[in-house]
Protein backbone atom coordinates (compact mmCIF):
# COMPACT_ATOMS: atom_id res chain seq x y z
CA UNK A 1 0.00 0.00 0.00
CA UNK A 2 1.48 3.33 -1.08
CA UNK A 3 0.22 6.59 0.42
CA UNK A 4 0.77 10.13 -0.87
CA UNK A 5 -0.47 13.18 0.99
CA UNK A 6 -1.79 15.46 -1.74
CA UNK A 7 -3.03 18.15 0.65
CA UNK A 8 -2.24 18.41 4.36
CA UNK A 9 -3.84 21.75 5.20
CA UNK A 10 -7.29 23.23 5.58
CA UNK A 11 -9.69 25.61 3.89
CA UNK A 12 -7.54 28.57 4.96
CA UNK A 13 -5.06 29.42 2.16
CA UNK A 14 -1.47 28.44 2.87
CA UNK A 15 1.62 28.52 0.66
CA UNK A 16 2.84 25.40 2.45
CA UNK A 17 -0.26 23.24 2.54
CA UNK A 18 -3.18 22.54 0.25
CA UNK A 19 -6.61 21.42 1.49
CA UNK A 20 -7.31 17.84 2.46
CA UNK A 21 -6.60 14.93 0.12
CA UNK A 22 -4.83 11.58 0.53
CA UNK A 23 -4.00 9.26 -2.37
CA UNK A 24 -3.64 5.52 -1.85
CA UNK A 25 -2.38 2.93 -4.32
CA UNK A 26 -3.27 -0.71 -3.71
CA UNK A 27 -2.19 -3.02 -6.53
CA UNK A 28 -3.62 -1.35 -9.65
CA UNK A 29 -6.32 0.56 -7.76
CA UNK A 30 -5.94 4.28 -7.09
CA UNK A 31 -8.05 5.67 -4.25
CA UNK A 32 -8.39 9.33 -3.38
CA UNK A 33 -9.75 10.20 0.06
CA UNK A 34 -11.28 13.68 -0.05
CA UNK A 35 -10.60 16.24 -2.76
CA UNK A 36 -10.19 19.71 -1.32
CA UNK A 37 -9.81 22.64 -3.75
CA UNK A 38 -6.64 22.34 -5.81
CA UNK A 39 -6.38 18.54 -5.55
CA UNK A 40 -6.98 18.05 -9.27
CA UNK A 41 -4.06 20.32 -10.13
CA UNK A 42 -1.71 18.84 -7.52
CA UNK A 43 -2.20 15.33 -8.87
CA UNK A 44 -0.10 16.43 -11.83
CA UNK A 45 2.85 16.90 -9.48
CA UNK A 46 2.93 13.15 -8.88
CA UNK A 47 2.25 12.24 -12.50
CA UNK A 48 -1.46 11.46 -12.26
CA UNK A 49 -4.60 12.94 -13.79
CA UNK A 50 -8.36 12.71 -13.42
CA UNK A 51 -8.27 9.64 -15.68
CA UNK A 52 -6.17 7.62 -13.23
CA UNK A 53 -8.50 7.72 -10.22
CA UNK A 54 -10.52 4.55 -9.65
CA UNK A 55 -12.23 5.41 -6.36
CA UNK A 56 -13.15 8.67 -4.68
CA UNK A 57 -13.78 8.29 -0.94
CA UNK A 58 -15.34 11.16 0.98
CA UNK A 59 -15.45 11.65 4.74
CA UNK A 60 -17.97 14.51 4.72
CA UNK A 61 -19.27 17.38 2.60
CA UNK A 62 -17.30 20.41 3.80
CA UNK A 63 -15.78 22.39 0.95
CA UNK A 64 -12.18 21.86 2.03
CA UNK A 65 -12.75 18.12 1.60
CA UNK A 66 -15.01 17.84 -1.44
CA UNK A 67 -14.66 21.01 -3.54
CA UNK A 68 -12.84 19.27 -6.42
CA UNK A 69 -15.52 16.64 -6.90
CA UNK A 70 -17.32 18.57 -9.63
CA UNK A 71 -14.05 19.69 -11.30
CA UNK A 72 -12.98 16.05 -11.57
CA UNK A 73 -16.22 15.16 -13.35
CA UNK A 74 -15.88 18.25 -15.55
CA UNK A 75 -12.26 17.54 -16.53
CA UNK A 76 -13.17 13.93 -17.31
CA UNK A 77 -15.29 15.19 -20.23
CA UNK A 78 -12.33 16.85 -21.97
CA UNK A 79 -12.69 15.45 -25.49
CA UNK A 80 -8.97 15.44 -26.30
CA UNK A 81 -8.22 13.32 -23.23
CA UNK A 82 -11.53 11.69 -22.43
CA UNK A 83 -11.97 9.51 -19.39
CA UNK A 84 -13.50 6.15 -20.31
CA UNK A 85 -12.97 3.82 -17.35
CA UNK A 86 -15.54 3.55 -14.57
CA UNK A 87 -15.34 5.78 -11.50
CA UNK A 88 -16.71 4.73 -8.12
CA UNK A 89 -17.58 7.39 -5.56
CA UNK A 90 -17.91 6.21 -1.96
CA UNK A 91 -19.21 8.42 0.79
CA UNK A 92 -21.46 8.74 3.82
CA UNK A 93 -25.23 8.86 3.86
CA UNK A 94 -26.26 11.78 1.65
CA UNK A 95 -23.62 11.15 -1.03
CA UNK A 96 -26.23 10.36 -3.67
CA UNK A 97 -28.18 13.51 -2.82
CA UNK A 98 -24.99 15.58 -2.87
CA UNK A 99 -24.18 14.22 -6.32
CA UNK A 100 -27.65 14.95 -7.63
CA UNK A 101 -27.58 18.51 -6.28
CA UNK A 102 -24.18 19.00 -7.90
CA UNK A 103 -25.56 17.81 -11.23
CA UNK A 104 -28.59 20.06 -10.83
CA UNK A 105 -26.25 22.99 -10.23
CA UNK A 106 -23.79 22.44 -13.09
CA UNK A 107 -26.06 20.67 -15.55
CA UNK A 108 -24.61 19.56 -18.89
CA UNK A 109 -21.09 20.42 -17.73
CA UNK A 110 -20.97 17.19 -15.73
CA UNK A 111 -23.73 15.16 -17.39
CA UNK A 112 -23.51 12.70 -20.29
CA UNK A 113 -20.30 11.08 -19.14
CA UNK A 114 -18.37 8.68 -21.39
CA UNK A 115 -17.94 6.22 -18.49
CA UNK A 116 -20.02 4.62 -15.77
CA UNK A 117 -20.20 6.55 -12.52
CA UNK A 118 -21.12 4.55 -9.43
CA UNK A 119 -22.27 6.39 -6.30
CA UNK A 120 -22.17 4.28 -3.13
CA UNK A 121 -23.27 5.32 0.34
CA UNK A 122 -21.38 3.15 2.80
CA UNK A 123 -22.62 2.70 6.33
CA UNK A 124 -20.55 -0.30 7.40
CA UNK A 125 -18.31 -2.13 4.90
CA UNK A 126 -17.22 -2.15 1.27
CA UNK A 127 -14.81 -4.55 -0.40
CA UNK A 128 -13.02 -5.31 -3.66
CA UNK A 129 -10.65 -8.09 -4.70
CA UNK A 130 -7.62 -6.13 -3.43
CA UNK A 131 -8.88 -4.30 -0.36
CA UNK A 132 -11.75 -3.71 2.02
CA UNK A 133 -12.95 -0.80 4.08
CA UNK A 134 -14.80 -0.45 7.35
CA UNK A 135 -16.30 2.85 8.37
CA UNK A 136 -17.13 4.52 11.64
CA UNK A 137 -19.28 7.50 12.49
CA UNK A 138 -17.33 10.53 13.64
CA UNK A 139 -18.26 13.69 15.49
CA UNK A 140 -17.82 16.53 13.03
CA UNK A 141 -20.91 16.84 10.84
CA UNK A 142 -24.10 14.81 10.93
CA UNK A 143 -22.85 12.67 8.03
CA UNK A 144 -19.10 12.46 8.72
CA UNK A 145 -17.36 9.08 8.70
CA UNK A 146 -13.85 7.68 9.02
CA UNK A 147 -12.20 4.85 7.08
CA UNK A 148 -10.22 1.74 8.00
CA UNK A 149 -8.66 0.33 4.84
CA UNK A 150 -7.09 -3.15 4.78
CA UNK A 151 -5.37 -4.60 1.73
CA UNK A 152 -5.14 -8.31 0.93
CA UNK A 153 -1.62 -8.40 2.39
CA UNK A 154 -3.07 -7.46 5.76
CA UNK A 155 -1.73 -3.89 5.84
CA UNK A 156 -4.07 -1.44 7.56
CA UNK A 157 -4.46 2.32 7.16
CA UNK A 158 -6.90 4.20 9.37
CA UNK A 159 -8.10 7.73 8.67
CA UNK A 160 -10.93 8.95 10.91
CA UNK A 161 -11.06 12.32 9.12
CA UNK A 162 -12.28 15.42 10.92
CA UNK A 163 -13.73 14.64 14.32
CA UNK A 164 -13.96 15.66 17.92
CA UNK A 165 -12.49 13.20 20.44
CA UNK A 166 -14.43 9.94 20.65
CA UNK A 167 -13.74 6.98 22.92
CA UNK A 168 -14.32 4.65 19.96
CA UNK A 169 -11.49 6.04 17.80
CA UNK A 170 -8.64 4.13 19.44
CA UNK A 171 -10.51 0.83 19.07
CA UNK A 172 -11.36 1.61 15.43
CA UNK A 173 -7.65 2.24 14.79
CA UNK A 174 -6.44 -0.77 16.79
CA UNK A 175 -3.09 -2.12 15.56
CA UNK A 176 -3.10 -0.01 12.40
CA UNK A 177 0.10 -0.02 10.37
CA UNK A 178 -0.55 3.65 9.69
CA UNK A 179 -2.90 5.90 11.63
CA UNK A 180 -3.55 9.28 10.02
CA UNK A 181 -5.06 11.77 12.44
CA UNK A 182 -6.12 15.32 11.89
CA UNK A 183 -4.70 17.90 14.28
CA UNK A 184 -6.36 21.08 13.10
CA UNK A 185 -5.40 23.43 15.94
CA UNK A 186 -2.85 23.57 18.79
CA UNK A 187 -5.65 23.86 21.34
CA UNK A 188 -9.04 22.24 21.77
CA UNK A 189 -11.58 23.40 19.17
CA UNK A 190 -15.10 22.24 18.25
CA UNK A 191 -15.21 19.50 15.64
CA UNK A 192 -11.51 18.66 15.69
CA UNK A 193 -8.68 16.86 17.43
CA UNK A 194 -5.76 18.61 19.17
CA UNK A 195 -2.26 17.48 20.19
CA UNK A 196 -2.95 15.99 23.63
CA UNK A 197 -5.89 13.91 22.43
CA UNK A 198 -3.99 12.87 19.29
CA UNK A 199 -1.31 11.48 21.58
CA UNK A 200 -3.87 9.58 23.64
CA UNK A 201 -5.58 8.04 20.59
CA UNK A 202 -2.21 7.09 19.11
CA UNK A 203 -1.10 5.48 22.39
CA UNK A 204 -4.32 3.58 22.99
CA UNK A 205 -4.62 2.33 19.41
CA UNK A 206 -1.27 0.57 19.36
CA UNK A 207 -0.66 1.94 15.87
CA UNK A 208 2.77 1.23 14.41
CA UNK A 209 3.08 4.69 12.88
CA UNK A 210 1.12 7.93 13.20
CA UNK A 211 0.98 10.85 10.80
CA UNK A 212 -0.85 14.08 11.58
CA UNK A 213 -2.49 16.19 8.92
CA UNK A 214 -5.27 18.75 8.26
CA UNK A 215 -3.20 21.48 9.88
CA UNK A 216 -4.43 25.06 9.97
CA UNK A 217 -1.68 27.65 9.40
CA UNK A 218 -1.36 28.37 13.13
CA UNK A 219 -0.06 24.81 13.64
CA UNK A 220 3.04 25.62 11.60
CA UNK A 221 3.91 28.41 14.01
CA UNK A 222 3.99 26.39 17.23
CA UNK A 223 5.31 23.10 18.59
CA UNK A 224 2.50 20.58 18.24
CA UNK A 225 4.69 17.48 18.44
CA UNK A 226 5.81 17.80 22.06
CA UNK A 227 2.31 17.49 23.58
CA UNK A 228 1.70 14.44 21.37
CA UNK A 229 5.00 12.81 22.32
CA UNK A 230 4.22 13.36 25.97
CA UNK A 231 1.41 10.81 25.49
CA UNK A 232 2.76 8.63 22.66
CA UNK A 233 6.27 7.23 22.36
CA UNK A 234 5.93 5.66 18.93
CA UNK A 235 6.83 6.96 15.50
CA UNK A 236 4.97 10.15 14.63
CA UNK A 237 5.38 12.51 11.69
CA UNK A 238 3.85 15.79 10.59
CA UNK A 239 2.60 15.34 7.04
CA UNK A 240 3.75 17.62 4.23
CA UNK A 241 2.15 18.03 0.83
CA UNK A 242 3.30 15.35 -1.64
CA UNK A 243 4.95 13.29 1.11
CA UNK A 244 4.95 9.63 0.10
CA UNK A 245 5.42 6.39 2.06
CA UNK A 246 4.65 2.69 1.89
CA UNK A 247 3.30 0.29 4.47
Amino acid sequence: MEITFIGTGSGVPSKRRGPSSILIKIKKDILLIDTGPGTLRKLLDIGLTYKDIDYLLYTHFHLDHIADFAPILFASKYELDLRKKDLTVIGPKGMQEFYQQTVDLYGIQIRNLAYKLHIIEVADKFSTLNWEINVTKTKHTHESIGYRIKDNQGKILVYPGDTEPLSSLAKFAQDADLLVLECAFPEQAPGHLYPEIVGEIARDSGAKQVIITHLYPVCDEVDILSPIRAKFSGKITIAEDLMRLEI
